[in-house]
């Protein structure tokens, strides 16, 4: 079974959300780049997850907020858009937290279970895992798959173990 296949199989997209989306964005010509857990899976052995986490270039937003409420479900949270659609499990969070702004310019073309999309630089996905397993108020089976990812980035590229501050090291 192909990659993408057997991620649409899991994240029981019948509805081609993803594809529906990522389309979207490709034909308005919206810059964006996938970060999180698909994002570590574009440099690592994938690991499947249902959530897709998104960043879209800041000058995009609004347009982008309001393009994607029309075509979604969008529930807005303190640093986040919630998207959704009947017949798919696959939850797409757009990160509206400014910390993540300049992630888009320095994300490059990766296959991700199939699909080639803009990801972030593995150095920004690195921060943005250091950022939310330093989160207290994240759940801590999240904190861990934080964890799980910084150690997954952390085999793939050891350079970049002097970028992990030391408290989450011990962590790991």
């Amino acid at each position: 079974m192909r990659a993408l296949a057997f991620w649409k199989a899991v994240i029981v997209d019948r509805a081609d959300f993803l594809e529906s989306l990522i389309a979207l964005l490709a034909e308005h010509k919206i810059p964006y780049c996938v970060i999180g857990g698909v994002a570590v899976n574009a440099y690592t052995e994938p690991v499947i997850t249902l959530d897709l986490d998104l960043v879209i270039a800041v000058d995009q937003m609004e347009r982008a907020t309001s393009l994607l409420a029309e075509h979604f479900k969008l529930e807005r949270f303190p640093h986040s858009l919630n998207l959704s659609m009947p017949g798919s499990e696959l939850r797409v969070q757009i990160q509206t937290d400014p910390v993540y702004f300049s992630f888009p310019e320095r994300a490059s073309p990766r296959d991700v279970l199939g699909l080639k999309l803009p990801v972030a630089a593995i150095e920004d996905v690195l921060q943005g895992k250091v950022w939310a397993a330093q989160e207290p108020r994240r759940r801590p089976s999240k904190q861990k798959k934080d964890l799980l990812d910084i150690f997954r980035l952390l085999e793939a590229c050891p350079e970049l173990r002097d970028r992990v501050p030391r408290e989450v090291l011990d962590r790991l």
